[in-house]
């Protein structure tokens, strides 16, 4: 299991020191393994704070940038948190969604993806096959064989962002043809959501967050175990 705090998490709560102190806590205390990862960062100062406050792991995300400029800057930063003994993801082929903006018709090169690989020296690479940030609908279809293209190219894990939007057969697939680190966060966010409006409108006078927020939080429990069936069903 990976916890994952991303910049837009950090932008939220005004400051990343409280929120990261809180999830670490949560992983030491798990029975299973967790590891926390900072996810989706474009600053570096963000990730030098991360890393010195304890992640394990981060996604530094400069896919916006022209190639080169993606590869150098992808390449310092890697090779900083290599020193420090962080295990670092990226990001080629800019996956839609983010930041309201859309663009599902992206496509990772599968030579472009071993050539950025090698430049950079990441752990582990995020790309785009159809998949898109933030979709409240389950009917995304990815590129199977493009995953299994990438997969034989590539030797670090791929990484499947904007999961959310693909239909559990499609997950399974996506994991049979290559997939390795599979984020979900929108999908948990629609369960939390209307367990919460269930739990509220069957009585309007509850006021008590812990009497409403529990049984959020006990659904997205159910969601995770159910999801993490569907990506080892292969």
């Amino acid at each position: 299991m990976i916890i994952q705090i991303s910049e837009n998490c950090v932008r939220y709560h005004g400051a990343l020191e409280p929120i990261l102190a809180g999830t670490l806590a949560v992983a030491r205390a798990a029975t299973v393994p967790v590891a926390v990862h900072l996810d989706h960062a474009t600053s570096a100062d963000l990730v030098r704070e991360a890393v010195r406050l304890g992640v394990g792991s981060v996604m530094y995300d400069a896919s916006t940038l022209p190639y080169d400029e993606n590869v150098a800057a992808t390449a310092s930063i890697t090779d900083w948190c290599h020193e420090r003994g962080v295990w670092v993801e990226a990001e080629l082929g800019e996956v839609g969604g983010k930041d309201g903006v859309h663009a599902p018709g992206a496509r990772t090169k599968p030579s472009e993806a071993a050539a950025y690989t090698a430049a950079t020296g990441v752990d582990a690479l995020a790309v785009a096959v159809g998949n898109s940030h933030a979709m409240l609908t389950r009917d995304a279809v990815l590129d199977l064989g493009l995953i299994a293209e990438l997969r034989a190219a590539v030797p670090v894990p791929l990484v499947l962002h904007g999961s959310s939007g693909v239909p559990d057969e499609t997950l399974t697939a996506a994991v049979g043809s290559g997939m390795t680190k599979i984020n979900i966060a929108t999908q948990l966010n629609k369960i939390y959501t209307a367990e919460l409006r269930r739990v509220l409108d069957d009585d309007p006078a509850m006021v008590d967050p812990r009497k409403y927020a529990g049984p959020a939080r006990d659904a997205v429990a159910a969601e995770v175990t159910r999801l993490l069936h569907v990506l080892h069903a292969t």
